[in-house]
């Protein structure tokens, strides 16, 4: 492939990420919290809880929960997916530029003929 075309096809994926997220952005709808429930992640009842059932792995294991649980929703999803287009396109750049074998080897046929 050829490094304009790979160029061309990476700004194509740059710009419908980028616009996604920027779409995402504009529409998310601000994350709303129960005055009454609140977040049981800020309970220190509900903390201890936790470190007796399972222990400290347990109160870190549902942190991370938490937080990745967070990335999916509201603003933060616009964020997600503009880190994973940016990540993609990186992908892209490095496979398009770094052929496999079998393309070295047809293309070397190709010149010997």
């Amino acid at each position: 492939m050829t490094p304009q075309k790979i160029r061309r096809i990476s700004v194509v994926l740059l710009a419908i990420g980028f616009g996604g997220a920027l779409a995402i952005y504009l529409t998310a709808q601000p994350v709303v919290v129960d005055p009454l429930l609140g977040d049981p992640m800020t309970s220190k009842k509900y903390l201890r809880e936790l470190r007796v059932i399972g222990g400290q792995g347990n109160v870190v294991a549902s942190e991370f929960l938490d937080w990745f649980a967070g990335l999916w929703h509201g603003r933060s999803l616009a964020g997600t997916v503009a880190v994973i287009t940016v990540v993609t396109v990186l992908i892209f750049r490095f496979v398009a530029s770094h052929p496999g074998p079998a393309a070295e080897e047809s293309a070397g046929r190709d010149e010997r003929k």
